[in-house]
């Protein structure tokens, strides 16, 4: 009588096999996955999200082409996403709701972007705004990005759209420069919000030497103010102090030298009131800055509302304190 062959050998001999092809396939098929989140740069893929496209119109060459949203009730997660500049943008506890987007320049050269994007609710109401910055966009290119919302309260209603809300953009070589960074000239400008009182508007000029060697100015900044088409505004006169325009911000300091040591700094101020009376207002989205006579301008986006006053006040260059 035979006896039953002994498969025990044998399995034993192929279990290592086994182990080594089942383990490869889970492999395979997280790499999969990861890929197919991490390589978009529309709207995410995730298994618990809901992509959708969308046909908007979009404003000044800017447009949303896609939007995703969580699931009914998902958790915040950790999230990662590529926009327009190549940066890596999200937060540790994200929403998970985000826009893909595009940008088209239709000019005649190269421009940087700031787009305010909204993510709105059902019934029309702004959840939450998101600003991007899209630098050196050449004439006739088109790129994608995308936004996200961000951390929302528990609170917050659901969104369900988005939209482009504003967009501003300056000549790619003018554009102010990145937080954190240093043009090659050696001198960083920028704008603050700025105040307002009773009709009266401040907006201060902020120029900081991130370069080597000492840098110098003496006196007004030099402005142009632009449409926003980038053309000069008329109709404006731009006074030097603010003394014709009001007391009420303070005396103006006199002009003199102002030598800035690296890692230094100095204000200016835009001062000007918003009264309307006989005439048509008059608005000023850009003003392309120089720190001096034969500077790099740099050109900013303070929008001045100006009125019918006619009259702009520039305050001149003060050293910063620490």
């Amino acid at each position: 009588m035979r006896r039953p062959t002994d498969l025990r050998p044998a399995l034993a001999a192929t279990t290592p096999l086994l182990s080594v092809l089942v383990a490869t396939a889970l492999l395979l098929t997280a790499c999969g996955t990861e890929r197919a989140g991490a390589g978009s740069t529309g709207a995410g893929t995730a298994a618990s999200q809901e992509g959708t496209q969308t046909d908007d119109p979009g404003k000044d060459g800017v447009r949303i082409i896609s939007l995703t949203l969580p699931s009914a009730s998902p958790s915040p997660t950790r999230s990662r996403s590529v926009s327009a500049e190549g940066l890596t943008t999200g937060s540790d506890a994200d929403s998970g709701v985000s826009a893909g987007y595009e940008v088209t320049n239709e000019g005649t050269e190269p421009l940087t972007y700031s787009i305010v994007f909204t993510f709105k609710s059902g019934d029309g109401g702004a959840v939450t705004n998101q600003t991007e910055t899209v630098r050196d966009v050449g004439p006739g290119q088109t790129v994608q990005g995308t936004v996200r919302a961000g951390e929302l309260p528990p609170t917050a209603p659901r969104v369900t759209q988005a939209e482009v809300l504003e967009v501003t953009k300056v000549p790619a070589g003018e554009a102010p420069a990145e937080p954190g960074t240093c043009p090659t000239s050696g001198i960083r400008i920028s704008t603050d919000e700025g105040n307002a009182a009773m009709g009266l508007r401040v907006v201060g000029l902020h120029l900081d030497n991130c370069g080597t060697r000492a840098y110098t100015v003496e006196g007004y900044p030099l402005l142009e103010l632009l449409d926003e088409d980038l053309e000069p505004v008329d109709g404006v006169e731009i006074l030097d102090g603010s003394g014709e325009i009001t007391t009420g911000a303070g005396p103006d300091e006199p002009p003199r030298p102002v030598t800035l040591e690296p890692g230094e700094s100095a204000t200016a101020g835009l001062v000007w009131r918003n009264t309307t009376e006989f005439g048509t207002p008059v608005n000023v989205p850009h003003v392309r800055v120089r720190a001096k006579e034969g500077a790099d301008p740099v050109t900013v986006t303070p929008h001045l509302d100006l009125g019918t006053t006619g009259k702009l006040g520039v305050r001149p260059w003060e050293k910063a304190e620490r």
